[in-house]
């Protein structure tokens, strides 16, 4: 058994997580659009995570519950990763987070306009991506608007601007 530091369940959370790669994970099989790979989660992070860290930080989130790893079916050395419900559920902490980073921290136009559409739909948008996310990662049924759509949308209208 995991000893705790105290039973704030704000340093429960951060605890669950263990650090910013964590985060950074999670916020990659969020917004990728599909279940993710060691491999995929290697090479399409833009913060250049190391193969050690991801490892164990994959590991560390499968074991808290965050991530479920099953085999590919059409590849069977790869293995892919999934949120679980915990991990779908964090989806209105990620779009406060991003508010909050484009109110203080000076992000990019381009890489903040998907926490900008996440600001703007508020509580329903935020609502239809995790329905959006538990189709993708727990075979639930596919919902009528795509949250993902939206806010790729607004990315590549950035870009190309």
């Amino acid at each position: 058994m995991r000893v705790r530091r105290s039973g704030c369940p704000i340093n429960l959370t951060l605890e669950n997580f263990g650090d910013r790669w964590s985060l950074i994970i999670l916020r990659d099989a969020m917004f990728g659009g599909r279940r993710r790979s060691f491999r995929s989660f290697l090479s399409e992070s833009t913060e250049g995570i190391a193969s050690n860290i991801l490892s164990d930080r994959l590991q560390r989130l499968t074991t808290n519950g965050m991530l479920t790893r099953a085999s590919d079916p059409g590849h069977k050395q790869r293995i892919l990763y999934s949120l679980t419900e915990s991990a779908i559920e964090l989806v209105p902490l990620m779009a406060f987070m991003g508010s909050w980073g484009i109110r203080h921290a000076l992000p990019s136009f381009e890489l903040s306009q998907r926490a900008r559409v996440l600001e703007e739909g508020g509580p329903q948008l935020w609502a239809e991506f995790m329905a959006e996310l538990r189709h993708i990662h727990l075979g639930s049924p596919a919902p009528e608007f795509s949250a993902l759509a939206k806010m790729q949308a607004a990315y590549e209208a950035a870009i190309s601007a």
